[in-house]
């Protein structure tokens, strides 16, 4: 992701946030749906070594702090979900175990989704504030373990709210009506800022 032009991963940022597009060229304005989803990857430094233990990182920190600052801060919040994939040997990937099958994972995912549709009429991450607020069923531990969260990241408004939709979609996928601090808790595991960086 970082190796796209600033301006073109700045763009960004409105349809992930509105899932609509605004064109305006001089006398005319033009606005198209754009609703999708963002997968992106990116190495943590520029030469993708960083943390890893058996090949050295041949960047300065600065380089590094230079690489990872290619991505914004009100560009990496509207970010849902950031996975760190470490590096790991042979001998442990070879030993992993096999995980759950594809069929049983989509089963799962189209119950919660069912489940959300009858709920609210919308999948959570179209949840707007209001709607969160009437449908979110947070559990008062687990509200509390949020705003602890929360002030200890310096996060965003909508930081806080998209761990909400990420900690309903969570219970709906354990087949919960409540939000409780196990989702919540899960839910700012999936927030975490990339490495290096403090927003």
């Amino acid at each position: 992701m970082p190796e796209f032009q600033r301006l073109s991963l700045e763009a960004l940022r409105e349809p992930l946030e509105t899932g609509r597009v605004h064109i305006s060229r001089s006398a005319h304005q033009a606005e198209f749906p754009a609703r999708f989803q963002l997968v992106a990857a990116m190495n943590p430094c520029p030469c993708g070594h960083l943390g890893n233990p058996a090949k050295p990182c041949r960047c300065s920190p600065d380089q590094v702090s230079r690489y990872q600052n290619r991505l914004s801060g009100p560009l990496l919040d509207r970010i849902d979900l950031t996975v760190e994939v470490p590096v790991l040997p042979s001998s442990v990937l070879s030993a992993a175990p096999d995980g759950e099958s594809s069929i049983t994972v989509a089963a799962r995912v189209a119950e919660a989704r069912t489940r959300a549709l009858a709920r609210q009429g919308c999948a959570n991450a179209q949840l707007g504030a209001a709607q969160l607020d009437e449908h979110l069923q947070l559990e008062p531990a687990a509200e509390a373990l949020l705003h602890r969260a929360s002030a200890r990241l310096a996060w965003s408004g909508r930081s806080i709210h998209r761990v909400l939709r990420i900690a309903r979609t969570i219970a709906d996928l354990a087949g919960l009506e409540t939000v409780t601090p196990l989702h919540v808790s899960e839910a700012i595991q999936w927030r975490r800022a990339l490495p290096g960086r403090d927003d």
